[in-house]
This record gives C-alpha cells, sequence and structure tokens, in this order.
C-alpha cells in the first residue's frame, strides 16, 4: 500500500511558502491544506489548534502521522527524503552545520525581526531602527552570496526557498524597498522566476 501523502497546512504568502518550495523540488507526494490564522480552522474544516497548538503556520503533516511544526526544521527533514536532489548537505557534515547556521540567521535575525515593520503597536522611531538593523543584515546577505546565483554556489538550497521568502515579506509585507540592493533585487527576480517557486506561488494564489 502506498504511503499517504504529507499535507501541509498552510496560508498564503506566509512562510509555509519555504517547506512548500521544497516538496516541490524533490517531488514528493503532497496536498495542501489551508488554515485560516485568525479562526484557527482548517478548509476542510478542522480545529487547526489540534494539528499544532501553537496556532500558527506551518505544520506538516508526514506519512507516518507525525507532524512537524517548525518550518526551519521541515525544509531539512523533506530535503532528507530525497539526498540525491542534494537541496541540503549530508547530515553530520560541517556544511550541513554551515547551512543550519543560515536558516537560524533566517529564522531569528530575518523572518521573525521583521515582524515590528509591519505591526500595529510598533512606533515609527521602533521601526526606524528595525530598518537600520536590517541594512547590516541585508548587506551581509549580499556579502556571503557574493555574486553566485545562490548561496552555496551554483545549486538551490533550502536555504534559498527560505531567503526567498523573507525578501518577498520584506516587500510585501513590510512594504520596503529591495533597491538599496541590487544584488538581492536579481536574486529576488531569480528565485521568483524558478519553476518551484513560481508554481508554489500559484498554487497559494500569490505574486511575487
Amino acid at each position: 500500500m502506498a504511503a499517504a501523502p504529507y499535507v501541509l497546512y498552510f496560508s498564503p504568502g506566509a512562510c509555509s511558502i519555504s517547506p512548500h518550495i521544497v516538496l516541490r523540488e524533490t517531488q514528493q507526494s503532497f496536498e495542501l491544506e489551508k488554515v485560516d490564522l485568525r479562526t484557527k480552522t482548517t478548509a476542510s474544516g478542522a480545529d487547526y489548534l489540534t494539528i499544532n497548538p501553537n496556532g500558527y503556520v506551518p505544520a506538516l503533516r508526514l506519512p507516518d502521522g507525525n507532524v512537524l511544526t517548525e518550518a526551519a526544521v521541515m525544509v531539512q527533514y523533506i530535503a532528507d527524503q530525497r539526498p540525491e536532489t542534494e537541496l541540503a548537505p549530508p547530515a553530520g557534515t560541517f556544511a550541513r552545520y554551515r547551512m543550519m547556521e543560515w536558516l537560524n540567521f533566517i529564522a531569528t535575525e530575518l523572518h521573525k525581526a521583521m515582524g515590528p515593520l509591519y505591526h500595529v503597536l510598533a512606533n515609527d522611531d521602533y521601526k526606524d531602527q528595525v530598518k537600520q538593523r536590517f541594512a547590516k543584515r541585508w548587506a551581509h546577505v549580499v556579502t556571503a552570496l557574493g555574486g553566485r546565483p545562490f548561496m552555496f554556489g551554483e545549486r538551490f538550497t533550502i536555504v534559498d526557498g527560505y531567503l526567498f521568502y523573507t525578501l518577498r515579506s520584506w516587500q510585501k509585507l513590510a512594504k520596503q524597498e529591495l533597491a538599496p540592493w541590487p544584488e538581492l533585487v536579481t536574486y529576488y527576480r531569480q528565485l521568483a522566476a524558478r519553476p518551484t517557486i513560481a508554481a508554489a506561488m500559484a498554487a497559494e494564489g500569490v505574486t511575487a
């Protein structure tokens, strides 16, 4: 009997697009289940809090019934199921730890740190401080890319998928420009045109 597919619980344009992209990159069977984050219910009418008690997306139900709830972890899990795609280095290698370092940086210093820019209670002075910090962080990303097409060279990895989400959020949610970092404009446009990313956005009903 064939294993049940993955189920990715998502909200359009949220960070759930990162594992969504990796599922498409690895060509694994999966279903999408949209979550209303306001009511905490899924499109099928399930109580989302019984799936992820934290109430946010993404959540990934595995074929064996287990559920993962943190994007930076689930993208590694998905990639490890198809090691031949080389979306992540083998576990235990130094290259893997370097990748984990970047995933943690993206999750904490970019993804979550951006929240004040679109939080209704954050004042303008605080937002200006956040923008100044982000100028340094985007510059760090530019330096790390070093003119290469992807973070780790010529091959797309799970880090690039997560970076795509943060770059999109900077523009769409935080309403900020990438123009001060032309290298990131080029990088973002290249990622947005990638077939798996374009397909994920189309499936979620969002645009780059």
